[in-house]
């Protein structure tokens, strides 16, 4: 149904984004327009029964709107259904089962279809599975044992009383025997005999039966069961299919519905914009103005015409004012006073019958006046800086050493966010270090001796006292090629930009009882490798297998970051973190310690002192003899790095503020 309707309202909304207002007086063709928005309003509102209003009281205000249009004008309703388009929501709704062409919807399965797998069902499960395979259980053949009535011993004759079996001739007794056998010897133990061996086959053909009895109803209740329980697991597996197909075309439906839904809803609010328009812009209202001598003025509003009235102000003592009244729209006046009055203040003039001290204000009334507004810091943004400059020059020296030149640049920057109800943290920071030096010699070379980029953003939610929920995002490289100078003529890079980087998302929960320490314990980590150039920087080396760039790897990421003051201007940093690897956790790690002193000497000048530490398994190393060969094997190390630099710095901290006022 939407499909055709679909194009009729995307045309009405471009046609409406084209026009202007003044459409009302202007377009000749404002008529046709009106009765297609008028038709498309009635469909959802008023006559077709699969689209339901969301609430009574809207559909009775666009009942209202379409009276309006068609018969007479009526301005509340124009008010009541501005206000309504300020609350988000939907003016009519329709169930997902009611959409009439869920055939042409994507991913909707129809009966032919659904029939047609039920069919395929059957014929697998036929094919794969036989009645005769299926086991039963033990206490079904105790049951059917249970309930077989057999022959007892000693009543095996009720058999050949019954007819069931008859005697062979050799085993046949007459039922009067003659006195010629009773007066032989011979023949009464012939006799004896005989009886003895009809009596031992009446007790075999006894066991006989019940055997047979027993083994037929046993038979009877297996195949019973295994016929219900195949027709069972069939049935099972075909409601499994109907209920899945159930569910998936209702969650289909109701994805297309609702999209329906919000187009057509998208769509009336725009029409109604339109017909509020073209109502408000015909409508007018008469205002009338009355002076405190009872004299009255009529001003007629209405959009788009400018009117303009005068009337006359009078005070107790029967003074004028003439004050100008001007329309700017259907709702609004504009008052001012007219040209060619005079104020004279500061002058008593005779009263009639006036208490001029009821004019008085009563200061009082103003003793008990707070703030009306405060001061908010959400934001705090700050940073440092540092340049240390290490220059060494030696000219005919006897104590040996060579002339250097190194230097090293610190920046660090944060932008933290914090709620005044503590509930909320959002951490931001941003450090980037480099440093170059360059030894003695003339045809020595620029070498780098640090380089690091690093970016983390980490917000928190409060969970419970000094605890806060944590999602952290950190993402750290070097900028620059780093080098092993000492073990070649021609050293191939180590690491270049964004080989490797490394990226964390952590989640977990962050320990703050000061703004000193923070304990992070993320259990859901995952950490990512990628190195961006594999024909510079042979990734083997940073634990990515060969012929790939990049590689994910969970597991368990604790941090710790502490600031302390030790003495006076001396301040010590320390950032402790560790990952250990689910894939294998006893024997895969990381671990970077960074620990930072500070000392500032006067305004623009500090002592720094860094020792790092980091071991990465997944960071690797060329493994050397005693001669300093290479073995071609390679492990990974401990990585050491100690800087001490003096060097100018600058410090920025600087607070938000916004003003908030107090309700």
């Amino acid at each position: 149904m939407f499909s055709g309707k679909g194009k009729f309202i995307l045309f009405i909304l471009f046609f409406i984004g084209s026009s202007n207002l003044s459409w009302a007086q202007d377009n000749p063709g404002k008529d046709e327009l009106l009765q297609h928005n008028i038709k498309m309003l009635r469909s959802y509102f008023l006559e077709d029964k699969n689209w339901h209003i969301v609430k009574p009281e809207v559909g009775t205000d666009v009942e209202a709107l379409l009276h309006f249009v068609e018969d007479q004008p009526i301005n509340a309703i124009i008010k009541n259904l501005n206000d309504t388009q300020r609350v988000d929501g939907y003016y009519v709704t329709r169930l997902p089962e009611n959409v009439d062409d869920s055939l042409s919807v994507p991913g909707y399965i129809s009966n032919d279809a659904l029939n047609q797998e039920i069919k395929i069902i059957k014929s697998v499960y036929e094919a794969s599975v036989k009645p005769e395979e299926i086991s039963v259980p033990a206490d079904v053949i105790i049951a059917a044992e249970q309930e077989i009535v057999q022959i007892p011993e000693g009543k095996g004759m009720k058999l050949f009383a019954d007819s069931v079996y008859t005697f062979p001739d050799s085993l046949d007794i007459p039922e009067v025997i003659p006195d010629s056998v009773l007066n032989s010897t011979d023949l009464f133990n012939k006799l004896v005999k005989t009886d003895s061996l009809r009596r031992v086959y009446v007790e075999q053909k006894r066991l006989f039966y019940n055997d047979s009895v027993k083994a037929d109803h046993i038979n009877k209740v297996v195949s019973n069961y295994r016929i219900q329980k195949y027709k069972e697991d069939l049935q099972y597996r075909i409601k499994t299919y109907t209920d899945e197909v159930r569910l998936n075309n209702y969650h289909v439906l109701k994805e297309y519905n609702d999209s329906v839904v919000a187009q057509v809803n998208d769509s009336i609010k725009a029409v109604l914009n339109v017909l509020m328009d073209y109502a408000d812009f015909i409508d007018t209202t008469q205002l009338t103005l009355t002076n405190l001598k009872g004299e009255k003025e009529q001003l007629l509003l209405q959009n788009g015409t400018e009117r303009y009235s005068r009337i006359w102000l009078k005070n107790q003592q029967n003074d004028s004012l003439a004050v100008m009244i001007k329309n700017t729209d259907k709702r609004t006046v504009q008052m001012l006073i007219d040209d060619g009055v005079t104020f004279s203040r500061f002058k008593e003039k005779q009263t009639k019958d006036f208490d001029f001290e009821s004019l008085k204000p009563n200061y009082n009334k103003f003793t008990t006046v707070g703030k009306s507004y405060e001061l908010e810091t959400p934001w705090n943004i700050g940073g440092d800086g540092n340049i240390g400059l290490t220059q060494t020059y030696t000219d005919n020296w006897k104590k040996g050493g060579k002339s250097s030149l190194s230097t090293l640049m610190v920046l660090k920057g944060f932008a933290n966010y914090s709620r005044k109800d503590g509930k909320v943290k959002w951490e931001n920071s941003a450090e980037f270090r480099n440093g170059w030096i360059k030894p003695g010699g003339e045809d020595s070379e620029l070498q780098k001796n640090d380089d690091k980029f690093e970016i983390t953003s980490r917000y928190g939610v409060s969970a419970f006292k000094k605890w806060y929920y944590s999602a952290e995002l950190n993402f750290n490289t070097q900028l620059f090629r780093g080098y092993d100078y000492p073990k070649s003529d021609n050293p191939d890079p180590l690491s270049a930009f964004m080989a490797p980087s490394k990226t964390y998302v952590k989640l977990g929960l962050d320990y703050k009882p000061h703004k000193r320490l923070s304990v992070f314990l993320s259990p859901l980590t995952l950490k990512n490798i990628y190195v961006r150039d594999t024909s510079l920087i042979d990734p083997v080396d940073y634990g990515i297998n060969e012929g790939r760039k990049a590689f994910w790897e969970p597991g368990l990421n604790a941090e710790i970051s502490y600031k302390t003051t030790i003495a006076e201007n001396i301040s010590y940093e320390t950032k402790y973190k560790m990952f250990i690897n689910y894939k294998d956790p006893l024997q895969k790690f990381d671990l970077n310690w960074e620990n930072n002193f500070k000392m500032q000497l006067n305004s623009y000048i500090d002592l720094r002192l860094m020792f790092h530490f980091i071991y990465d398994d997944d960071v690797t190393f060329p493994v050397y003899d005693s001669d300093g060969n290479p073995t071609g094997e390679k492990e990974p190390k401990l990585q050491v790095k100690e800087f001490f630099t003096i060097g100018f710095s600058y410090k920025i901290n600087k607070k938000v503020m916004r003003t908030h006022r107090i309700r």
